[in-house]
């Protein structure tokens, strides 16, 4: 990349930046979506809520103007349209359930039509780095595994937008690593789409970490996920340099990891799983008597270590990869055996 088109791509991310946070401000001073607390709440004031729609406005900025000036480095235009529409779809849904409250059912079926819209549009999991026979392979299974990496991805990323900056903080993480290694192997489309989500989300970000003057909502975390797992698929398959499918589950692997061992714990406790709480393990390091920054920047840590971690992965061939995870399956199980023990010790759960 030339100095000039350097300085073009930190103009236009810069841009983007400065358009979030003016949304925010306006949200902050003019906003009647409140988060008013309750008993599972980790905030004591109402707060303006749907900060979101910041992140998602910047997205959809910066994918226009991709769109019309930046065609060498746009995947096809069937890809590019059922990634916006669907993303599109997502994100009205969530800001619909934040100013309506609406149940649980309606948007696990918005979600199902809009993941259902992304395979219409041909964007499937046809291979996987694993070290499995067939593994590249996939065929009918695949369309089965991209509905549930979408839809597990959607809501693991809204089940852990509890606290001050974890959700934006890790997205900031997220977006940095996933755009460097998509730029240094040659995969632009993400690459731009990625400082198009980091300038969005930080913006919000600086109202929202650490004292939490603005919250993202749904309308911002389960767009998060949904992008993070659609773009996932396409930086594999359909952008230049097929990116490794592993490289999004190992950046947010703290996040599914909780989502899904806080899910299996309750199930097995006979609880039930559809209904709200605060035993997420970052909940409870939350509750353990430490602040909101601390178990966010602790998060943001593990999301760093990741992130190197994706660096070092990406630079191993086939299917060696999976075994990155490794390391970093062993700490989040000492991790969540050690909250649990301290949670048990003052009956939390």
């Amino acid at each position: 990349m030339t100095l000039f088109a350097f300085i073009k791509h930190l103009s236009f991310a810069f841009g983007l930046f400065l358009f979030s946070s003016m949304i925010c401000w306006k949200i902050i001073h003019h906003s009647r979506i409140m988060d008013t607390p309750n008993h599972r709440s980790s905030h004591t004031t109402p707060t303006p809520t749907a900060g979101g729609i910041a992140i998602v406005a910047t997205f959809f900025l910066g994918m226009g103007i991709i769109y019309l000036m930046a065609d060498e480095t746009m995947i096809t235009q069937k890809f590019f349209l059922g990634f916006t529409v669907s993303s599109l779809l997502i994100a009205g849904m969530s800001f619909y359930d934040d100013y309506k409250h609406k149940p649980l059912s309606l948007r696990l079926v918005t979600q199902m039509v809009a993941i259902l819209v992304v395979i219409s549009f041909g964007m499937v999991i046809t291979r996987i780095d694993l070290p499995f026979p067939n593994n590249t392979a996939l065929g009918i299974m695949g369309y089965l595994i991209t509905f549930v990496w979408i839809l597990g991805l959607t809501n693991a990323y809204n089940f852990m937008d509890g606290l001050n900056g974890m959700a934006g903080g890790n997205a900031v993480i997220t977006s940095i690593f996933l755009g460097l290694i998509s730029f240094g192997q040659g995969s632009n489309f993400t690459y731009i789409v990625c400082y198009t989500l980091m300038a969005g989300t930080l913006g919000f970000l600086i109202f929202n970490f650490p004292k939490g003057k603005l919250f993202m909502g749904d309308v911002g975390s389960t767009f998060l996920g949904f992008t993070f797992a659609t773009l996932a698929i396409i930086s594999s398959l359909y952008d230049n340099a097929h990116t490794s499918l592993l490289v999004i589950p190992l950046l947010l692997f703290h996040f599914i990891y909780d989502t899904f061992f806080t899910f299996l714990r309750r199930l097995l406790a006979k609880e039930n799983v559809f209904q709200a709480h605060r035993t997420h393990l970052y909940q409870l390091f939350n509750r353990l008597g430490y602040s909101h920054t601390v178990v966010t920047l602790f998060y943001c840590a593990v999301a760093l270590a990741q992130g190197f971690g994706a660096f070092w992965m990406v630079r191993i061939p086939g299917v060696e990869r999976i075994y990155v995870f490794i390391p970093f399956l062993v700490f989040q199980v000492l991790y969540s055996l050690i909250i649990l023990y301290f949670a048990k010790k003052k009956a939390l759960i």
